[in-house]
């Protein structure tokens, strides 16, 4: 080709990247090939190798331009953040200075023009020598796309595609709004890509990922460098596709970290309580679990084997994180099962032995004859009281290792007296006065609510009692009831 037919186009670079080697440089002409494959939409980018040890980079769009080597903000990309890697134009006239630097040769051919660098003086001013691309007519005017020929090593160039998540075969374990959730590598760090390339690493990370929704401090953080970017950068977008996951293989990685917190071997991830509380959804969702803490294990160890004899996967999670998951529901909408939930379970699984009246013994019969005088006594059954019965045994409490003596079952609106209580009067009307308790006011054991409600109960009682009595039984305690008022006030 005659010379007069070439043209220099100073590529006006100023500063060399001093960090960049030859794989940086091909990281960025891959970067551009992938980008125009993108927006062409046309088949994948090759990079092959001939006899001679030339390396080829070949996409097959639009064919590069020499107007294409300015730099400013390309609207094609910027209008695909999520999809493309540059932006500026800046990658590519850093990759050729870098190898023209380097001292390797490059050559790139379209259907448009060939582009090949030489070092001239800039124009007017003879004693300053600048980087320019020599461009010359296209020598294959009907090429599909673009070609970038250069001669670097083998090595280079596998370092080279190392940058890319394409080129990696890692396998995706979830893909979600946000990106992928990538399976780690266990020999190398884990990984973090943007829309497929490589810009930072993480050595205690579960999994790799792959950002494709860029937030506004990631944009930002994308230097021209493309690497080092920090943590701070990226991690609401990783959080956000561990929340937006839903796959079992995900959780259940997470779920194998959440037993290591307390040992400290565990990864970064489950450090944010809402990672590890989604992974605690999903887990529950998909296989028998019950959560509990190192402190349960200790205390309820009975309800622990049992939830395990029963076919349970027990999983131990921190405190911290065990308190979030009371009253949850997991991604189905199933309670997220603790072992108060687990005893909630087998209760509403045990088998009921009725005993009915005519089966009672005739002592027994004589305690049970008494409950409308108890229920008097209560003040009434509430509403939502249908039935009282009498079963054999009831499901065992669990959480404490003691036998349950009543019980209040919301579900079927009855309350169900263990057998043995009919043993006597105080021991059926306490634990009936009790769970009458608890269907009047919908209050647990063991709370404040509760306590201050039953006593209320009693007070009431009490009073009913004492102005319902006869003058005469009065009279009979009256002395009795005089010398203790006199001992407990101070009045001898």
């Amino acid at each position: 080709m005659a010379s007069h037919m070439t043209r220099n186009f100073d590529l006006n670079i100023e500063k060399i990247l001093e960090g960049w080697d030859v794989r940086h440089a091909i990281r960025e002409l891959i970067a551009n090939a992938l980008d125009e494959q993108c927006l062409s939409a046309t088949r994948d980018v090759a990079i092959t190798r001939n006899e001679l040890g030339t390396w080829t980079i070949r996409d097959y769009g639009r064919g590069l331009r020499y107007e294409n080597l300015t730099q400013n903000e390309n609207e094609e990309k910027l209008q695909h953040p999520g999809k493309v890697i540059g932006k500026f134009g800046v990658g590519l006239k850093d990759a050729l200075a870098t190898l023209n630097r380097r001292g390797v040769q490059v050559r790139i051919r379209s259907r448009h023009c060939d582009i090949a660098l030489s070092q001239i003086s800039k124009h007017g001013f003879s004693d300053v020598i600048t980087l320019h691309a020599a461009i010359s007519p296209a020598s294959e005017p009907y090429l599909d796309g673009t070609e970038i020929l250069i001669g670097v090593s083998e090595e280079e160039m596998a370092a080279a595609k190392e940058f890319f998540l394409r080129f990696s075969n890692q396998t995706v374990l979830d893909e979600t709004p946000y990106g992928q959730i990538i399976q780690r590598d266990r020999q190398k760090p884990a990984r973090i890509y943007v829309t497929g390339l490589l810009v930072a690493e993480e050595e205690n990370f579960a999994f790799s990922y792959n950002i494709t929704s860029l937030t506004a401090p990631m944009r930002r953080a994308l230097n021209r460098e493309r690497t080092n970017v920090g943590r701070t950068a990226y991690t609401d977008r990783v959080k956000a596709m561990l929340l937006a996951s839903k796959t079992d293989q995900v959780a259940s990685i997470l779920a194998a970290d959440l037993v290591k917190i307390e040992q400290g071997t565990h990864h970064d991830e489950v450090q944010w309580a809402d990672v590890a509380v989604h992974a605690c959804q999903i887990l529950n969702a998909s296989r028998k679990v019950v959560f509990v803490t190192a402190a349960e294990l200790a205390v309820s160890r009975d309800a622990v084997d049992h939830a395990v004899a029963d076919g349970y996967q027990r999983v131990t999670v921190p405190e911290t994180i065990r308190r979030p998951l009371i009253g949850l529901t997991d991604v189905s909408g199933n309670p997220v099962r603790d072992l108060v939930v687990f005893q909630r379970e087998q209760a509403q699984r045990f088998e009921f032995q009725f005993v009915y009246p005519n089966e009672l013994t005739d002592a027994e019969r004589a305690v049970f004859s008494e409950l409308p005088n108890i229920i008097i006594l209560a003040g009434g059954l509430p509403q939502n009281v249908q039935r009282v019965l009498i079963s054999e045994q009831l499901c065992p409490d669990l959480l404490n290792g003691s036998q349950t003596h009543g019980l209040w079952d919301p579900d079927a609106n009855r309350i169900i007296i263990r057998r043995c209580q009919l043993a006597s009067l105080a021991s059926f009307a306490g634990t009936l006065l009790h769970e009458i308790t608890h269907a009047r006011t919908g209050y647990a054991d063991v709370t404040r609510e509760f306590e201050t409600a039953l006593t209320d109960l009693l007070g009431s009682i009490s009073t009913g009692r004492l102005r319902s009595a006869a003058p005469a039984e009065l009279a009979k305690t009256s002395a009795a009831t005089g010398s203790l008022w006199r001992r407990l006030t101070g009045r001898q």
